[in-house]
C-alpha cells in the first residue's frame, strides 16, 4: 500500500512529506530516501527540507488552534493531553532556553524532533527568532547523526 502511494509522487518528493510527517520526521525520512535510491546525502538534505516544512506553521498556529479546539467536547480532552504531554518533556528547555530547545530536537530518539520540539516551543511563548533557528541547527545535528548511523556506521561495518 506504502508503495502504491509512493508511487503517485517523485522519490525526492516522497522522502520530503516522509519527512514532513510527525513521528517519522527527519530520523525515518533519511533511510528511507537512501532505500529508495538516493545517494545519502542527497537524502539528508531532501530529508532536512522536509521535516523543516512544518516548523513555522506550528510555531504560529497551534496555540490558536488549541484554543479553538479546547472550546470543543470532541477535541478538549486531547488537547489537555497533548499540552501536558508536552509540558512534561520540556522541563530542560524551559530551564535551558534556546540551547535546551536545540539539544531536544538534535537527539534521534522517539518524541523528540522539530514537531516536539515547535510544540514545545509555542506553549512556551518562546519567540520564533530564538525557536526557528534553535529547532533548524538542532535538527541539522539530528540528520547529520543519522546520516552518520544510516551510511556511515554500515560501511564501516
Amino acid at each position: 500500500m506504502l508503495n502504491d502511494f509512493l508511487s503517485w509522487f517523485s522519490t525526492e518528493m516522497a522522502v520530503m512529506l516522509t519527512a514532513a510527517m510527525p513521528i517519522i520526521e527527519l530520523r525515518g525520512a533519511i533511510p528511507v530516501g537512501i532505500t529508495l535510491g538516493l545517494t545519502p546525502l542527497h537524502s539528508a538534505i531532501i530529508s532536512f527540507i522536509g521535516s523543516m516544512i512544518p516548523v513555522p506553521f506550528i510555531l504560529f498556529l497551534i496555540r490558536p488552534i488549541f484554543n479553538y479546539l479546547k472550546q470543543t467536547e470532541t477535541f478538549k480532552h486531547i488537547v489537555h493531553r497533548l499540552i501536558h504531554k508536552s509540558n512534561s518533556k520540556s522541563d530542560n528547555i524551559k530551564k535551558y532556553g534556546w540551547i535546551g530547545l536545540l539539544i531536544f530536537v538534535a537527539i534521534p530518539l522517539p518524541g523528540t524532533g522539530v514537531w516536539s520540539g515547535s510544540l514545545a516551543a509555542a506553549l512556551l511563548d518562546m519567540r520564533f527568532k530564538i525557536a526557528f533557528p534553535a529547532i533548524l541547527v538542532g535538527n541539522l545535528i539530528a540528520g547529520l547523526l543519522i546520516l552518520g548511523l544510516s551510511h556511515g556506521v554500515l560501511a564501516i561495518i
